[in-house]
Parts: structure tokens; C-alpha cells; sequence
């Protein structure tokens, strides 16, 4: 029952994505053509706003919606990140989501984002059967 908090959060998360229109292929589409600076504005102001809310979780030592210790331990830089960042970009920019929007598209009735979902979840297996052997 705790975790269905979570559920809740994301259908929230899911409506506002798609109020926003930041679900839309089209947004999308104009952002990686640099025709509008609609969706740079929306993901500058979101990592504006995760800054200052980590600073203030951290100042507070907050813990999670269920009481989990929260970590802010980051990860050590890589050449994997330059090789994954580039892949996903170019997933993102074909397909017209990243993983979280995926299924926020399923839920507006954009069914062709289950050939989205279907890709991530086999790039998601497949990365793990490989992870060993890749530069981390």
C-alpha cells in the first residue's frame, strides 16, 4: 500500500506531462530542429527547480514518502556516459519520448508509444546482458 503513493505520483506526473504537451512528437520534433525554445525553457526550469529542491531536501534531511534515507552520492564520469547520452538522444529524437513519457503517450491513446516501450525495455535487457563488457 505504501508503494501505490508512487502509482499516484506518476499518473499526476503523467497528466501534467501531457497538459504541458511535452508528451507531443511534434514539441519534440521542433526542439531537436531548433525551431522553438519550448522544451529547452521546460527542462532548463526543471533542472532550476531540482537544484534548489535538492539543496533544500538536504538542508532539511529529508527522507523518502515511505521514510527510505535519501542518497546524493553521484557517479563517477565515463566514456559510457557519452556513448549512452548520444544513443538516447537518438532514440529520443526518432521516437519522440524518453522513458518516463513513453507511458504518459500510451495513457493519452498515442498507441504507436508501445513500439517506444518495447524498444526500451529490450534496450533495457539487452544492456544488462552486455554491461559487464562496456566502459563504465
Amino acid at each position: 500500500m505504501k508503494k501505490g503513493i508512487y502509482l499516484f505520483y506518476g499518473i499526476v506526473f503523467g497528466i501534467i506531462l501531457t497538459k504541458a504537451e511535452v508528451i507531443s512528437w511534434f514539441r519534440i520534433r521542433k526542439m531537436f530542429l531548433f525551431e522553438e525554445p519550448r522544451m529547452y525553457l521546460i527542462i532548463g526550469s526543471a533542472v532550476v527547480v531540482g537544484i534548489i529542491s535538492v539543496l533544500i531536501l538536504k538542508t532539511v534531511n529529508a527522507r523518502s514518502v515511505i521514510g527510505d534515507e535519501l542518497n546524493y552520492t553521484g557517479k563517477k564520469f565515463n566514456k559510457g556516459f557519452i556513448i549512452g547520452g548520444f544513443l538516447f538522444g537518438i532514440g529520443w529524437a526518432i521516437t519522440g519520448a524518453c522513458p518516463g513519457p513513453i507511458f504518459a503517450q500510451i495513457g493519452a491513446g498515442e498507441y504507436p508509444a508501445l513500439v517506444s516501450l518495447a524498444g526500451a525495455v529490450t534496450g533495457a535487457y539487452l544492456y544488462n546482458t552486455v554491461k559487464l563488457k562496456l566502459p563504465h
